[in-house]
């Protein structure tokens, strides 16, 4: 049985930011892949950001789901409603059967 792939996860950040920080931590504590997109310092990165009429940072894009700041709890909604799952003895995450 082929386990389901995990979306691609994509964290939109600025070097000073501490939720930029503290997000990226609760990813790297969960075993996600993820692709960090600095906005001060890449200019593609800036633009798909300024695209995506972000105000702020960090963005969090999990597929097609979207967070914008930090927070635990959204967070962990938000990686369910992208069908990863995270819960114990789960590790390394994955997409779940649907």
């Amino acid at each position: 049985m082929k386990r389901p792939s995990l979306p691609p996860i994509r964290l939109y950040t600025t070097p000073g930011c501490g939720h930029c920080r503290q997000l990226k931590n609760h990813l790297q504590r969960l075993h996600l892949p993820f692709q960090e997109l600095d906005v001060s310092r890449n200019r593609r990165a800036q633009s798909d950001w300024q695209r995506l009429g972000a105000r702020g940072v960090p963005v969090l894009l999990v597929g097609d789901k979207r967070l914008d700041g930090y927070d635990p709890r959204r967070l962990e909604r938000l990686l369910d409603e992208a069908g990863i799952d995270i819960a114990p003895g789960s590790t390394p995450p994955r997409g779940k059967s649907r």
